[in-house]
């Protein structure tokens, strides 16, 4: 009987588990197998047919696709172009927001309004934003300039454009983590460097920034994880145009799949996509450890 009993204790968590299990498994699991299988096959969207083996037919199809290169390469100025405003500004706002100031409670829930917003309509409204005559144009203008800025036309601007929209937009999300760390730094630490001579932004320099290493850390993963998969703001603002200058790996993926119903060459992209975010993800793990 006692032996019994400690088989169920043991056993207990795992059978708490087994439904979400089960439930992953059907939805994200074996989805994600399949379409890992489907990377070395041919097959396009028919019920009829059946998969046809390639083998590596697909990688070398992959890498010898100069569309693919110049995607991959938009893919990684979006992250360079993304990470390091949401990592300094978003901290530069919860240090803003983190003085006890009337109504301190407005200007958070100011600050974090645009991450409730959904991003149907923070495109919309952004787009009507970049249009010729649209308020940025029109300010513009209005500074003595003879033409506006052609933000979502010129292969030069839209993906510097798209950047922004995905900045205002994740910038309150972050700041609520951060300012989760600062609330957490006792002020007598502040009163101490105070009194050694360290004030105003000096002392952020010295106590925040070192104590807030972790938080910095985690927008830093998070953000980047989330720009090599962004999709919305290019399928709301320019559908990868213009040139492909703003087409990413998840919105070409997206095109072979859906619109072209290449699925096999899709599902390539996707599992060298997998590739990559786990690659970045070690990397980010091994170095967390030594913060």
């Amino acid at each position: 009987m006692m032996n019994n009993s400690r088989f169920w204790q043991k056993i207990q968590p795992y059978l708490f588990l087994l439904p979400a299990l089960i439930i992953l498994s059907i939805i994200v699991f074996f989805p994600a197998i399949q379409a890992f299988s489907l990377s070395f096959t041919r097959f396009e969207y028919d019920l009829t047919q059946t998969p046809e083996w390639v083998g590596w037919e697909n990688f070398e199809r992959l890498f010898q696709d100069k569309l693919f290169r110049q995607v991959v390469t938009n893919t990684l100025i979006y992250l360079l172009g993304v990470v390091p405003p949401l990592v300094i500004l978003s901290l530069l706002l919860a240090i803003l927001v983190n003085q006890k100031i009337k109504a301190i409670n407005w200007f958070r829930t100011s600050y974090y309004t645009p991450v409730v917003i959904s991003m149907v309509v923070a495109g919309i409204a952004w787009k009507a934003i970049y249009w010729s005559n649209g308020i940025l144009n029109q300010f513009w203008l209005s500074l003595g300039f003879k033409q506006g800025i052609p933000w979502l036309t010129s292969p030069d601007w839209a993906i510097w454009s798209v950047m922004i929209v995905t900045v205002w937009k994740g910038l309150g999300y972050y700041m609520v983590i951060y300012l989760a760390g600062l609330q957490g730094i006792s002020p007598e630490l502040y009163e101490a460097a105070s009194i050694e001579g360290s004030d105003g932004w000096k002392k952020h320099w010295d106590i925040t920034i070192p104590l807030m290493k972790p938080y910095i850390f985690l927008v830093a993963v998070i953000s980047a994880l989330s720009a090599t998969k962004v999709f919305e703001e290019i399928y709301l603002l320019t559908q990868g145009g213009p040139r492909n200058a703003t087409k990413t790996v998840v919105f070409y993926l997206y095109e072979k799949a859906f619109k072209e119903l290449d699925i096999s060459y899709a599902s390539t992209m996707g599992l060298v996509l997998f590739v990559f975010i786990l690659i970045l993800s070690i990397i980010n793990l091994s170095l967390s450890r030594k913060v």
